[in-house]
């Protein structure tokens, strides 16, 4: 498969919560990156190192079990191809399994796909926003006044 036509499988893949052929479409070993600090979120569990298919496949399950499928309204914008490169800008908007709140966030990815497999797999999103969204709010104490 050529490089946009990987992209769009993974696209649809996603969306459909195919886990199988998610796997299928990453190679043995993956350059992952995401927008996050280092140290992750304890609110975002699925933001952690990823270097395997398996590993890959999973972080999309994790991402679907915090959040409710049914409600999940994200677009994709476009779909830009150089090669084996490809950037995919897009529209994210969920709710929080947790916290039942809603988000939107701009997230850009860019893949690189060789030889029909993906090897790099980098996102750029708006990592505060959906961190808040999964984030359970605090109750402020109430201070009597005396």
């Amino acid at each position: 498969m050529d490089t946009r036509t990987v992209v769009q499988t993974l696209m649809q893949s996603v969306a459909a919560g195919d886990s199988a052929t998610i796997e299928s479409l990453f190679a043995d070993v993956v350059d992952w990156r995401l927008d996050w600090p280092d140290e992750g979120h304890p609110a975002v569990p699925w933001i952690r190192p990823r270097r395997t298919p398996a590993e890959a496949a999973a972080h999309f399950s994790e991402i679907r079990t915090h959040h409710v499928p049914e409600k999940d309204a994200s677009e994709i914008h476009q779909i830009l191809v150089d090669g084996p490169d490809a950037v995919v800008l897009a529209t994210l908007a969920q709710t929080a399994r947790a916290t039942g709140r809603e988000y939107t966030a701009l997230c850009a990815l860019h893949l690189t796909v060789e030889n029909g497999l993906i090897t790099r797999y980098h996102v750029y999103e708006d990592s505060l926003t959906v961190a808040n969204a999964l984030t359970p709010l605090r109750r402020q104490m109430e201070v009597p006044h005396t």
